[in-house]
């Protein structure tokens, strides 16, 4: 993948947004309005990630209230997917949690996303719990999924390993 930034995302950059979203999400998508409540929010921690042209092909965001810090969207554009930006996108929200001392990580994601549950997997998120008929697009569950204390040694480790070899990785 070329050069990519990850910044924190502004209001400016939704109308690009908007295109991977009803892409990623279909007819259930959020509208242009609650992208805007969630930047202005002072629970809400939103980023975008561009490539060298300055064109948005990600964001990722999460909620941080009290010490939990609940992830509510991640998507990368369909051409950029499978090159480690949703990672990296992760990397930065939890980078992002110890800055702003969240204890936990936490998310709902489809039973049938697989690639996105290993990702979690990889990053030491665990199952722990069910939504039954969570998505309103097909009544399908979604799986509860939860990290431990991101501020244990176990979890701290894996994690700067996990971030050198992603970083180590791309620089080959």
């Amino acid at each position: 993948m070329t050069s990519i930034k990850i910044r924190k995302m502004h209001a400016n950059d939704i109308e690009q947004i908007m295109k991977i979203e009803s892409v990623s999400y279909g007819e259930f998508f959020w509208p242009f309005e609650s992208f805007i409540s969630e930047i202005r929010s002072e629970f809400g921690n939103y980023f975008a990630a561009e490539n060298e042209k300055g064109d948005i092909i990600g964001y990722a965001g999460f909620w941080l209230i009290f010490d939990e810090a609940h992830i509510t969207t991640i998507a990368v554009h369909p051409k950029y997917r499978r090159q480690g930006l949703g990672e990296k996108l992760l990397q930065e929200m939890i980078e992002t949690g110890y800055e702003k001392n969240a204890k936990w990580f936490t998310l709902e994601v489809r039973a049938s996303n697989i690639a996105a549950q290993n990702m979690y997997y990889k990053y030491n998120f665990k199952s722990l719990g069910l939504r039954r008929k969570y998505y309103q697009d097909n009544d399908e569950d979604a799986l509860i999924m939860w990290t431990e204390n991101i501020w244990s040694s176990s979890f701290k480790d894996e994690f700067k390993k996990m971030k050198k070899g992603t970083n180590a990785a791309k620089n080959h």
